[in-house]
């Protein structure tokens, strides 16, 4: 019996770690959303060049919120338009 009480026991150990880095992730994720959408709201205005990164975020929260029906199909294509339109090319 001492041998299937730590499997026993070890398997339980391996679910916790899993449900706390899971927990972990997920709170990772929330305060990554929010912050996202943040940035969403606070759309730099003009037409100046946006970093990449940036306009990656955006691009993508505006995706989520589209694939979330957050947002409706107008709205998504138009945000999304006035995003890209501020790539710059060389």
């Amino acid at each position: 019996m001492g041998a299937r009480g730590t499997s026993f026991a070890k398997l339980d150990r391996e679910r916790s770690k899993k449900a706390k880095a899971a927990a972990k992730r997920e709170r990772r994720v929330e305060r990554a959303d929010g912050a996202e959408e943040q940035d969403l709201d606070e759309l730099p205005a003009g037409e100046g060049e946006l970093a990449p990164d940036q306009l990656l975020r955006m691009v993508e929260q505006i995706q989520r919120r589209f694939d979330a029906e957050e947002i409706d199909f107008e709205e998504y294509e138009e945000r999304k338009s006035a995003l890209l339109a501020r790539i710059k090319v060389d």
